[in-house]
């Protein structure tokens, strides 16, 4: 994987929440990072990069009305588990959702994304490649 170039600030994230492919409703994985550019998942399987996919999360109506949100996203990295190698973690940068769904996407972030703990890292370090 590149250097971590993102510049929005990541969160851990606390709660199962799976990421399906929004026309088929196939399982893409489970989020474990988030910010409020995109999310890093486990998934699977290898998932192809620089490619653009129709997902959706379901299971926001703990924090909304609503009861999944779609949007397109990319997958801009995708590496083995260091400590599962039968899991891999893909990075998503998103690139299209309605503003009602960011809206739920920022409470995701907000309600379920766990503080990481401090380290002294410069803007640069969080820019997406």
């Amino acid at each position: 994987m590149a250097p971590d170039k993102r510049k929005l600030p990541r969160r851990n994230f606390s709660y199962y929440m799976r990421v399906l492919t929004k026309d088929t409703g196939v399982l893409v994985g489970q989020i474990t990072d988030i910010s409020t550019g995109g999310f890093k998942l486990e998934s699977a399987k290898p998932l192809p990069i620089n490619v653009d996919m129709e997902l959706c999360i379901d299971q926001v109506n703990q924090i909304s009305a609503k009861s999944f949100i779609t949007f397109s996203a990319r997958a801009r990295w995708c590496d083995r588990d260091h400590y599962d190698p039968t899991i891999y973690n893909v990075g998503f940068q998103l690139l299209d959702m309605t503003p009602a769904d960011y809206d739920v996407f920022v409470s995701m972030f907000n309600s379920y994304g766990e503080q990481k703990a401090a380290h002294h890292k410069t803007n640069t370090d969080y820019i997406w490649g």
